[in-house]
């Protein structure tokens, strides 16, 4: 599966690490400037769920909860931006290393990421004017967090979105809830196949729960009914879910559960294969790497499956990337073509944005596209009506 391969992928870091190319391979990360018109904030919320016990612990009054990052449209204000996404560079480098224990990564060849400065500015005003924005629901890779895809975030934001990506806890390699750190049980070491199966399904119907929950949530904040920087100012009937990786297969999910979401962003994610696709309402696009097509040879079939249940639909193989194109990781992992193609290392996050936001801006906004001319000079295009 396409999101297992990082570890054997990162293999020869320490190697890498050690050469003469060290800086050209695992450079500090530059975030792109968002291009669109809005300056971009950021806040976040926890939200908990009072009708879902928590899975992963045993207490039965332990409630589900979740944290979420808002990015909106913003005023610029000159303040100091996001530390790679988040509020402060403590909270980064506790991300970091996280990440890089959970995924086997020497911690050092990530410590120059935890300080790079993105361009979110935290409590920023939103922007002037009566408009309401349309929405993206975003889960990420299986234990990745919810500012491992920041550039992605930013530029929705800085064209009019208010996207929010979302901690799954206990599955994120580190949140914070209610203050305490909460790490991932991800691991699958020493597991047999039918339960690393039987986890994959049971992950994905906890975030398919939280993806229709921070919607639900979303509601409220619009109404008033619970706090938040955004309320009346959001346009919950125009709500896209979206992800990468594990989040993608979690969104295609969403969108069949939850017929409230408009639209649907399946970026890079391999289907579990012991669920059986349902049909969905809403138009999809999906953005796919060859060289997670390349890797496991049932990927694109099961994904063509789950799309033709689908309204209309869209599926392009990006080309020359790899599966941490669409991630923030592109910023910083050393480019080889088993991790990110043979794009360099922005080119797989603009292109990302660009297509998805065409996509979005006819789903959501009504404006009259031709997608497959869009999509069809960057990839392998398949159109399903």
């Amino acid at each position: 599966r396409p999101w297992l391969a990082l570890p054997g992928s990162l293999a020869c870091l320490a190697l890498v690490a050690a050469a003469p190319a060290a800086a050209w391979a695992m450079p500090v990360p530059v975030y792109p400037e968002p291009t669109g018109p809005f300056a971009v904030g950021a806040a976040v919320v926890q939200w908990t769920d009072p009708d879902r016990p928590e899975p992963f612990t045993a207490d039965p009054d332990d409630h589900r909860a979740v944290v979420v990052q808002l990015w909106y449209p913003a005023r610029a204000t000159g303040a100091e931006p996001a530390v790679a996404g988040r509020e402060t560079e403590a909270e980064s480098r506790a991300v970091i290393a996280a990440s890089a224990e959970l995924f086997g990564i020497p911690g050092f060849l990530l410590e120059q990421s935890a300080g790079a400065p993105s361009h979110a500015v935290f409590g920023a005003p939103v922007a002037e004017g009566a408009d309401r924005f349309p929405l993206i629901v975003f889960s990420p890779g299986l234990s990745a967090t919810r500012t491992a895809n920041t550039v992605l975030a930013e530029e929705w934001a800085s064209r009019g979105y208010v996207v929010a990506t979302v901690d799954h806890p206990f599955d994120a390699a580190v949140t914070f809830v209610d203050g305490e750190p909460v790490h991932s049980r991800n691991a699958i070491a020493g597991l047999t196949d039918a339960e690393v199966a039987r986890a994959t399904t049971e992950n994905l119907a906890t975030r398919t729960a939280d993806l229709g929950f921070v919607l639900t949530q979303l509601e409220r904040l619009n109404r008033g009914e619970v706090p938040g920087p955004l309320a009346g100012r959001l346009d919950t009937a125009r709500a896209a879910v979206a992800g990468h990786s594990r989040g993608a297969a979690a969104a295609l999910m969403t969108a069949a559960a939850d017929p409230r979401f408009a639209a649907v962003v399946h970026i890079d994610g391999g289907l579990d294969p012991a669920a059986a696709p349902q049909p969905f309402d809403q138009p999809a696009l999906s953005i796919t790497s060859p060289v997670s097509a390349a890797e496991n040879p049932d990927y694109l079939p099961a994904l063509d499956a789950a799309l033709e249940l689908g309204a209309e639909g869209y599926r392009l193989e990006l080309a020359g990337t790899g599966h941490y194109s669409f991630t923030d990781a592109a910023l910083s992992f050393p480019p080889l073509p088993s991790l990110l193609g043979t794009a360099d290392r922005t080119e797989g996050l603009r292109l990302t944005a660009d297509l998805t936001a065409a996509f979005l801006d006819a789903a959501l906004g009504g404006r009259p596209a031709d997608l497959a001319a869009t999509l069809e000079p960057h990839g392998d295009l398949t159109v399903y009506k």
